[in-house]
C-alpha cells in the first residue's frame, strides 16, 4: 500500500489558500493508480475542514500530530489534560505578557483570543471561536502562542518541559503539543496501525515542522518555496505551491509507473 502525504499551508494549497485544480486532478488520478492520499497539518481539523469536501483525504493528521482521522473516524489522539492545557496558557501570558495571543485546539472547534487579525478569513482558517481563555479547564490538542521575542519563546520553552515546541516560519507563532506529539510521530503511528510501510510513504511540505516527515518517508518533497533547511533534508525539491509543483511531480511519477 503507497501513500501521499501533503502537508497544507504553503504546500497543497496555493497561496490562495485553495488547492489548484492540476493539483487536484493529480492527487485523484494517484488514487485511481492504487495510491492512498493524506493530509499532515497543523491546522485543528476544524480548520482543514473546507479543503476536505473536494480531497476527501483517506488520512487527515491534524493539530501538528495531536490527532488522526482514518476515513472520517478518528484513529489516535494525544492531547494535553485541560489543568495541563491551562498551565500553558498561564505560564504564557506570564512570559509573553497578558495581552498574549493564543490559539487552542480541541478535537473538532478553534479557539482564539483575537479576531481575524493575520489574514485569517472564514473561507480559508474556518469558523474560529472567540474566548479570553479565562480558566481554561478542557483538554485540547495543540496551543498556539505568539511570541516576537526569541528570548521569551526560549524562556517559556524550557518552563514546558512536557510539549513538544517548534516556530512556524511566518508571524512568530510558537506551536506547543505533548511531548513526542510531532507530524513525523503520528505519521509512524498511523502507518503502523494501516499496515503501510514507511519506505512506501512519499511526503510533501515546505516549513520546518514538516522535516522530520520528509527524512523519515520513503521519498521526502519539498517544495520550490521551501525553507533552505526544509530542501536540504528532502529527497526531492519540485515546483512551487503556486507553480503546480505537485501536478507536475505525480503526473511524472504516473507516467514512469505506467
Amino acid at each position: 500500500m503507497r501513500l501521499l502525504l501533503f502537508d497544507l499551508d504553503g504546500t497543497l494549497l496555493t497561496s490562495e489558500k485553495t488547492v489548484s485544480p492540476g493539483s487536484l486532478d493529480a492527487v485523484g488520478k494517484a488514487r485511481k493508480a492504487g495510491y492512498l492520499a493524506g493530509i499532515v497539518t497543523s491546522r485543528s481539523v476544524r480548520n482543514s475542514e473546507s479543503f476536505l469536501a473536494s480531497l476527501s483525504p483517506d488520512l487527515l493528521i491534524a493539530s501538528g500530530g495531536a490527532i488522526a482521522l482514518y476515513q472520517g473516524s478518528v484513529l489516535f489522539r494525544h492531547g494535553f489534560s485541560g489543568e495541563e492545557t491551562g498551565e500553558i496558557i498561564r505560564k504564557a501570558r506570564e512570559i509573553v505578557g497578558p495581552d498574549a495571543e493564543i490559539t487552542v485546539d480541541v478535537d473538532f472547534a478553534h479557539f482564539t483570543n483575537f479576531r481575524d487579525k493575520y489574514d485569517q478569513s472564514k473561507t480559508t482558517w474556518g469558523e474560529d471561536i472567540y474566548t479570553v481563555f479565562d480558566d481554561w479547564r478542557d483538554e485540547s490538542l495543540k496551543v498556539c502562542v505568539r511570541i516576537p521575542e526569541e528570548e521569551k519563546a526560549r524562556e517559556l520553552i524550557g518552563l514546558l518541559p512536557h510539549c513538544d515546541a517548534i516556530r512556524f516560519s511566518e508571524e512568530y507563532w510558537y506551536k506547543f503539543t505533548k511531548a513526542g506529539v510531532t507530524k513525523e510521530d503520528a505519521v509512524r503511528e498511523a502507518c503502523s496501525l494501516l499496515s503501510v510501510s514507511l519506505s512506501d510513504v512519499t511526503a510533501f511540505g515546505d516549513d520546518l515542522a514538516d522535516i522530520g516527515m520528509l527524512r523519515m518517508a520513503g521519498v521526502g518533497v519539498a517544495m520550490g518555496n521551501a525553507l533552505d533547511e526544509v530542501k536540504k533534508a528532502a529527497d526531492r525539491v519540485i515546483g512551487g505551491n503556486d507553480e503546480e509543483g505537485i501536478r507536475d511531480y505525480l503526473e511524472a511519477l504516473l507516467k514512469e509507473e505506467a
